[in-house]
């Protein structure tokens, strides 16, 4: 961005280094809190993406990467609940312009007004054929069974959208669909917490799914699973926002050691990271603009998340290093931020995403 800051990402960067930094190990022990959603509601964050008709702030890419460097800067499990839900709101505003009132209208205007936190449960599609979330077509709408894998902000959220493949049962293999809703959390739905190590406040909890009914206009799209996996591959390529955000705070802290040593590191470093940053949103909006048909370029885009991942590696170690002993106790962010950056390396991790970081650690 340009110019002057979008007063979003003002009140934004604001509570992220007054309320979410301070908080961050504490959230990290005891759980996002509902009193952090609604304070991002208050802020205009859960409808960044939404129309200014549903008092959204409509940002634009640019403007949308930088909220997401904020929220994960400040606090990490604080962003990984909140970008479950963030991209939806763009995705069911498109939905409602493409559909109109076959979309719930009433569901629509409460999340595109920032009213309701959505989990997500999209991944899944990716273990297809081994292990998925099934749809099944039914009269007025879609039935889905499985497990998925993680679902973040359980418990704060209402509903979760949800990707299951249909058109296996049908008795056509060969072309099978993902339909991508939203389901609500009730009868059905039922979370089991799962015991992570990094990410720990994040209210993660794997998610099973039993014979769930969902109406014909709770959909968002539906569309061939190449398609799907096609722009799935595409984008989890991508060095993303939430690297950068984690990176500068880890970078700040380096700064702000009493170690010589440990500035070096971050002169060293910044200009690095400020590289492969504008590199990566660069490649990102080059490829977007040439279209769905043009090249992806994806092993452009791997190199560059690997080497966001190498970076946030050699970044928190050296946190932790300047920091000794206490840089291992739960009341420092050292160890905090080395967890965060671990978590980094898998959280959207598709089989050329996990290729590409094991390739190049072997050289």
């Amino acid at each position: 961005m340009t110019g002057e800051i979008h007063p979003l990402l003002a009140r934004i960067e604001a509570y992220a280094a007054d309320v979410l930094r301070p908080r961050a190990l504490e959230t990290d022990r005891t759980g996002v809190t509902e009193q952090a959603v609604r304070d991002l509601a208050d802020l205009g964050a859960l409808n960044h993406l939404a129309s200014a008709e549903y008092g959204g702030a409509d940002l634009d890419r640019a403007a949308d990467r930088r909220l997401h460097e904020l929220i994960a800067g400040g606090c990490y499990n604080t962003w990984l609940v909140w970008a479950q839900h963030a991209p939806q709101v763009g995705r069911i505003r498109q939905a409602v312009e493409r559909q109109g009132s076959a979309f719930d209208p009433d569901l629509a205007d409460r999340l595109l007004r920032g009213e309701v936190l959505l989990g997500v449960g999209l991944s899944d599609v990716r273990r297809y054929p081994d292990r998925y979330v099934a749809a099944r077509r039914t009269d007025g709408g879609w039935v889905f069974d499985g497990t998925i894998s993680w679902v973040s902000g359980w418990g704060l959220n209402q509903w979760i959208g949800v990707a299951g493949v249909a058109g296996v049962d049908a008795g056509d293999p060969a072309r099978p669909r993902v339909v991508h809703a939203l389901v609500p959390i009730g009868d059905g739905v039922v979370g089991t917490p799962l015991r992570l190590s990094a990410a720990t406040g994040s209210r993660t909890e794997r998610v099973e799914l039993t014979a769930v009914e969902v109406a014909d206009n709770h959909v968002i799209a539906v569309q061939d699973l190449d398609t799907w996996q096609a722009a799935d591959v595409a984008a989890a390529a991508d060095a993303r926002a939430h690297h950068f955000g984690l990176a500068a705070t880890v970078l700040d802290e380096l700064r702000a050691s009493p170690h010589p040593a440990a500035h070096k590191v971050a002169e060293s470093w910044a200009p690095r990271v400020d590289l492969i940053r504008e590199q990566a949103y660069s490649l990102t909006d080059a490829v977007t603009a040439a279209g769905p048909d043009a090249p992806q370029r994806v092993d452009e885009r791997l190199a560059l998340k690997v080497a966001i991942g190498d970076a946030l590696g050699v970044l928190t170690r050296a946190l932790l290093i300047s920091r000794a002993g206490r840089g291992l106790t739960d009341d420092d962010t050292a160890q905090l931020h080395a967890r965060s950056a671990l978590f980094a390396l898998v959280q959207g991790q598709t089989a050329a995403v996990r290729e590409a970081q094991l390739r190049a650690l072997a050289t």
